[in-house]
């Protein structure tokens, strides 16, 4: 049995001048119209969605108010994206934004019981737990259109 690898190039001053081009990219632009989608994404996942990146509704909060806005959107209005070396990041800065994401569970440090309002009634439990409510991440839709930026984004570099 053989295995081999065959490799026919026509014109090397062609193929030298397009390895040229990607040795020379500046991957800035690209990585910053990542980073826009990404943050549009989240953003657009906070407001109308409200599914996690797996596609799977959010509980319901116990207020029946717009679920992860009801502060006034402390947390939609803290996604940012950040463009380091060769790599984009989105996510919050928010305090709080990790309770969201990974859920959480409240109990009191210096009373007998937690006091909070619901629908505008005194309710006090012992311990509250918040369920997670993933919204950094990437759904298969998310990933297929970053995956298309990209592509069309290296296409112009073969033009």
């Amino acid at each position: 049995m053989s295995i081999g690898l065959s490799v026919t190039v026509g014109d090397f001053a062609a193929a030298n001048a397009l390895i040229a081009r990607f040795a020379e990219l500046d991957e800035f632009a690209l990585l910053e119209t990542i980073g826009t989608i990404g943050e549009s994404q989240t953003r657009r996942r906070i407001e109308e969605e409200k599914t996690g990146p797996d596609g799977a509704a959010w509980p319901a909060n116990a207020e029946g108010t717009s679920i992860l806005l009801r502060t006034g959107g402390h947390l939609r209005d803290s996604i940012a994206f950040e463009v380091g070396a060769g790599e984009v990041h989105w996510g919050s800065s928010w305090e709080y934004a990790h309770v969201h994401q990974e859920g959480a569970v409240i109990t009191a440090k210096s009373a007998s019981a937690l006091s909070f309002l619901v629908r505008g009634r005194r309710r006090s439990a012992k311990r509250v737990t918040i369920p997670a409510r993933p919204f950094v991440g990437l759904s298969a839709e998310n990933g297929r259109e970053i995956e298309q930026v990209t592509i069309e984004w290296l296409s112009g570099l073969t033009r």
